[in-house]
């Protein structure tokens, strides 16, 4: 009898099983023909929406979808959400997350760039109370932007490193660079947005209208809403820039002195950096000494196989044709009394352009050598100030060093908590200031298990000593990690969830719901 029960249940299992594919496969099938329109099927395109900038997860949708307007964004997915079992929808502008997390395995990716209708950027150098703001389309990349900025004498205020960028997904994470400890992420310098909700509902929010949704989408890694359009906030763009960096064989002499410039602006605005970030140089070979003299390499390669590990400071003073007098003054000011290594100081004077877009020639000669589509496996965490040293032992020296792994790009700098706001859905330490820590890397696929395996060691590492730190463009697999990562927020991201998309349909990819 037993036996017959237990065949009864695994045929209705199989037979649901069954069911649900099908339901599966009808949804797209049967969808109105609006929506049939826009759908592309073909083998290639499938293909390159099955993976992304990491090239290390890859998820086959059922389709990809080109909208034309924002409307044809609310028909998918309410016809989605019309269905016994939805499919998952993600918006896909350029790809460039690393683990999957722009990818939806059997249901729909939306190709923002699609996008046709009233889109582009709306530069208004009067908003009133606002002062100067851009309204920019969600598929928008941020050259563009600041492109369309600069034609009237302004910028955005806080940057990524790399800005060929969707402004959608950016602001689905936060938005991080050097300018983040003056103005905070990309997030926190966004007047409006107009989202596509979960539900399929076309709304605009900000902090005085609908701003539960305004909060929510901003850091929400695409779990409420799809970023049609966003009102960034601008000011006076430079023209120029003192592009410095210095030298350091002391952890904390680097780290303290990074928090002495950014503590600067507090202080005296007129004679702040504009932008801090730092690097690491690990006695690893090759070394990436581009932006130095020749006829300093030799020297400064020295200094690193002495010491094993060389920190960099990295620091911006901006300036136009009315600083440009004092501009040398300002940057002595700024270097005065810090403690790099004597004579190891570098200096360049670019366009203020050129210093954004300073990684696209990275991009250009790497795409050039076949080196850009590979695989990614990237690390970026958040650390506590009072964690830093920890890190820098545990990591850098006790992980990193001892390994044979390029260590690829190994970005370290401080960013103040005070400018990020803690109502919208963006995880950080709950420190004053916190450290950003970015180590990127790009690999052949014959190599790819042995970086993620460091990085995995990395992880270890932090959890087994407490390091309080969260991740950046989180890679967390199961439930119990994603409420770790959230803490006390994971009770209102959940609520938010069930309020703005309560079928679990936007941005699978990240695993967070589903």
């Amino acid at each position: 009898m037993a036996r017959i029960i237990v065949l009864t249940v695994w045929i209705i299992i199989a037979v649901s099983m069954r069911h649900i594919g099908e339901a599966k496969e009808w949804s797209l099938l049967q969808a109105p023909s609006e929506i049939q329109q826009r759908l592309i099927r073909d083998p290639l395109s499938i293909s390159l929406a099955s993976t992304d900038y990491g090239h290390i997860i890859h998820q086959n949708p059922s389709a990809i979808f080109a909208p034309i307007s924002v409307t044809d964004i609310s028909n998918l997915i309410q016809f989605s959400n019309s269905l016994p079992i939805p499919f998952g929808i993600a918006a896909r502008g350029q790809a460039h997350s690393v683990h999957g997390q722009s990818m939806a395995r059997d249901g729909v990716v939306v190709n923002m760039t699609a996008l046709t209708e009233g889109r582009g950027v709306v530069v208004v150098p009067d908003g009133g109370a606002l002062g100067p703001y851009a309204d920019v389309g969600g598929e928008a990349i941020w050259i563009d932007v600041l492109h369309a900025a600069l034609k009237r004498g302004l910028t955005p205020l806080s940057w990524t490193d790399y800005l060929y960028l969707s402004v959608g997904g950016t602001l689905s994470n936060a938005g991080i660079s050097g300018q983040t400890f003056l103005f905070g992420p990309q997030i926190s310098n966004v007047h409006q947005l107009h989202v596509v909700t979960g539900k399929g509902e076309l709304v605009t929010c900000s902090t005085e209208n609908n701003k539960e949704l305004f909060y929510a989408v901003l850091g929400g890694l695409g779990q409420f809403g799809i970023i049609t359009r966003a009102r960034i906030a601008l000011g006076p763009a430079p023209t120029r820039v003192k592009w410095v960096r210095l030298l350091y064989n002391k952890f904390t002499e680097f780290s303290g002195d990074q928090e002495h410039l950014i503590a600067m602006n507090g202080r005296n605005e007129t004679i702040g950096a504009n932008y801090v970030e730092g690097f690491l140089l690990l006695n690893q070979p090759p070394l990436d000494l581009s932006f130095y003299p020749e006829a300093d390499k030799p020297r400064i390669t020295s200094l690193v196989t002495q010491y094993g590990i060389i920190y960099i400071i990295e620091l911006v003073k901006y300036y136009d044709n009315t600083t440009q007098q004092h501009v040398h003054e300002d940057v002595a000011l700024l270097v005065q009394g810090l403690k790099f290594v004597p004579t190891f100081m570098f200096e360049k004077d670019v366009s203020y352009e050129e210093f954004l877009n300073r990684v696209h020639s990275d991009e250009l000669a790497l795409r050039s050598q076949g080196l850009w589509e590979v695989p990614h496996p990237w690390l970026n965490l958040f650390v506590p100030r009072s964690r830093i040293s920890d890190v820098d032992e545990g990591v850098f020296k006790g992980i990193m060093l001892k390994q044979n792994i390029n260590p690829g790009i190994v970005i370290v700098y401080p960013v103040n908590r005070s400018k990020w706001d803690d109502n919208m859905s963006a995880v950080t330490p709950n420190e004053d200031i916190f450290y950003v820590v970015s180590i990127l890397r790009a690999t052949d696929f014959d190599k790819l298990e042995a970086f993620e395996a460091q990085n995995q060691e990395i992880l270890q590492f932090c959890e087994d000593d407490g390091i309080g730190m969260k991740q950046y463009l989180p890679q967390n697999k199961t439930h119990q990690e994603w409420m770790l990562h959230f803490g006390p927020k994971w009770t209102l991201f959940k609520q938010r969830k069930q309020e703005f998309d309560p079928r679990n349909i936007l941005s699978p990819g990240q695993g967070i719901f589903n």
